[in-house]
């Protein structure tokens, strides 16, 4: 446990693509408390399970800069990611066409 009470600067998942900076004020084997420093709003310190760690850092620095890091590198896939989107949505077209189509020629049989 020594070795996470020297990383207390952990990434957190916010949403796809993007995670807070978080101070784990104290943890135990199955649960951390701390905050969120960089919120406009701080409240009060949050419990959460070990498991939604991402990754812990030595200083908000390092955080932050892993941080900016990792979002670069999602942003790379940003292109791919409409491309597959556009492809899906060409793929749901066709088959809600082929779905009409197969309902309005057994109407017609």
């Amino acid at each position: 446990m020594s070795n996470q009470i020297e990383r207390p600067w952990a990434l957190m998942r916010h949403h796809a693509g993007w995670a807070d900076v978080f101070l784990i004020e104290n943890e135990t084997a199955d649960s951390i408390t701390g905050v969120y420093p960089d919120r406009e709003t701080a409240g009060p310190p949050v419990n959460y399970s070990v498991r939604a760690v991402l990754a812990r850092f030595e200083t908000l620095e390092a955080a932050r800069s892993a941080r900016e890091g990792a979002v670069l590198e999602w942003r790379k896939h940003d292109a791919g990611v409409r491309e597959a989107d556009d492809k899906l949505r060409m793929a749901e077209k066709a088959r809600e066409d082929a779905w009409l189509n197969c309902l309005r020629d057994a109407a017609g049989a």
